[in-house]
């Protein structure tokens, strides 16, 4: 059976074919980590437009990333079935029919559900991105594509919050929108021109093979109520009895989950992948990572501008070379670790990013933007020379025919990873805040209260990188016990 009728077209007969490949899965992974960022910026004008406050407009971006969670799982089963292509461009028109209804809204709650629709449309995208890549590279190449990848993640994020600030500026929020489904559609005929054959239909599962509905209704279980609760933990309370309730709820689906993916025939989630140890350490470490550096995203934001009052667009500009750094030593980590193996480069990125999360602790109201510059380059190291070679481990030990749900497991894993460190040091900032006597909330640092807020909310900002720092330590030691995938050695 083939993916499409019709005569084949020259490019995919050519040698270079896995660059097209590669080029059609970048476009639509640039695209979708430039329409998250650039929405974030426009937040304040979307409340603005439409009146709504800011518990109000913040379920834009969880509405969009608990649908995108919820879905990597299911979406990257149904690929592994049905066909990676077919389920990546069926994202694109999903993504491009949101991306129309939100940028149309006239009313507040069809903005949030167009955004819920685009979640869902990125998780095909990108749950299939990365299985695509590694698939049409051969092993011996794959840490050189995986570090491709990351870095037009890299790129994306340096990109859209300047592109998205841009047409906030000149033509208003909904621009963004109208921007986004005009760029899908090109992505979108670009995937069915390129994506032909060698990374979808050789590499289906068995005819006949069932989808796991009791496994994705239980794991959507665990994961809204788990990101549910530790988002809104700090608000109503740790132990309040919603929240308690949520963390049980999720704790009695996740057993449940595990139970039934063990007895499954066709299981979603196929839990022979952590027999491996370089699987389940290479995860373990990834999660890990994640954790520790949403600190860096989610924080510095508000030293630059409300600890240290700089404009936005200096803060913008301060944290770009994290980002740049990602983008630069992600190819070039992922080139080496084809040659020198994988363990090695992700301890050394990992010890990279615990000191530069230490440097991060050591800043002050008076510290310069040399210093913030060098410890952001040092953190944004550290993450490039950790992820493309992580990431290459865990998808060279497992079978390729099942790289869609493994790459939608990997995803899963990032975005709960900093939804969870969001709010872990949150917590941290909020109690050092609330135990000195001021509201413990992050809007107060920009509030009245001369330089006593700054001060207390730059000391729990302190204890939440000393965390982060021990966070990255200890992922440091788990890719230090991940043995080396020995195939990954052999084929170089």
């Amino acid at each position: 059976m083939r993916i499409a009728t019709g005569p084949v077209p020259r490019i995919t007969r050519s040698t270079n074919y896995k660059w097209w490949v590669f080029a059609s899965v970048a476009l639509g992974l640039y695209l979708t980590v430039t329409d998250q960022s650039g929405v974030n910026i426009a937040l304040p004008r979307i409340a603005q437009h439409f009146g709504a406050d800011l518990p109000a407009v913040q379920w834009i971006a969880l509405g969009f990333t608990l649908s995108t969670s919820v879905m990597f799982m299911p979406v990257g089963r149904l690929s592994d079935i049905f066909g990676r292509t077919q389920v990546f461009m069926l994202g694109f028109a999903v993504f491009v029919a949101a991306a129309l209804l939100g940028g149309s809204a006239v009313a507040f709650p069809v903005l949030i559900a167009a955004k819920i629709l685009q979640g869902v449309g990125v998780a095909g995208i990108e749950a299939n991105g990365m299985a695509m890549v590694a698939d049409i590279f051969p092993e011996k190449e794959r840490g050189k594509a995986i570090g491709l990848y990351m870095s037009i993640i890299g790129a994306g994020a340096v990109g859209g919050p300047v592109i998205g600030g841009t047409l906030v500026s000149l033509l208003g929020w909904r621009s963004i929108f109208a921007v986004s489904a005009g760029v899908g559609v090109v992505a979108l005929a670009l995937a069915a021109v390129v994506l032909r054959r060698g990374v979808s239909v050789e590499n289906r599962q068995p005819a006949g093979t069932n989808f796991d509905w009791t496994g994705a209704g239980l794991s959507a279980i665990v994961l809204i109520c788990f990101l549910l609760s530790i988002t809104n933990g700090h608000k109503l309370g740790w132990y309040s009895p919603a929240i308690m309730a949520g963390f049980g709820i999720a704790a009695a689906a996740l057993a449940l989950f595990i139970w039934w993916e063990g007895k499954a025939s066709a299981p979603m989630l196929d839990l022979s992948f952590f027999r491996s140890k370089v699987f389940t350490l290479g995860v373990s470490a990834r999660f890990l990572s994640f954790l520790g550096g949403s600190a860096v995203y989610f924080l510095m934001p508000f030293y630059l501008v409300q600890g240290l009052d700089f404009e936005p667009s200096k803060a913008g500009l301060l944290m770009v070379p994290g980002s740049a750094c990602i983008a630069f030593w992600g190819p070039f980590s992922g080139r080496l670790s084809d040659r020198i193996g994988t363990r090695w480069l992700t301890v050394a990125g990992m010890a990279l990013c615990s000191i530069g999360m230490l440097m991060f602790a050591r800043l002050d109201v008076d510290s310069s933007a040399w210093e913030i510059v060098v410890s952001i380059i040092v953190e944004g190291t550290g993450i490039g020379l950790f992820s493309s070679p992580n990431t290459s481990a865990i998808m060279t030990a497992i079978d390729s025919r099942k790289f869609s749900v493994a790459s939608a497991f990997l995803n899963l894993v990032r975005t709960s990873a900093g939804l969870s460190g969001i709010a872990i040091f949150t917590a941290i900032v909020v109690f050092t805040m609330a135990s000195q006597g001021f509201e413990p909330d992050l809007s107060g640092v920009s509030e009245s209260g001369g330089n006593d807020v700054r001060l207390v909310f730059i000391a729990g900002m302190s204890r939440a990188f000393v965390v982060g720092a021990a966070v990255m330590v200890a992922a440091m030691v788990v890719s230090l016990m991940r043995p080396e995938n020995p195939s990954v050695l052999d084929e170089g």
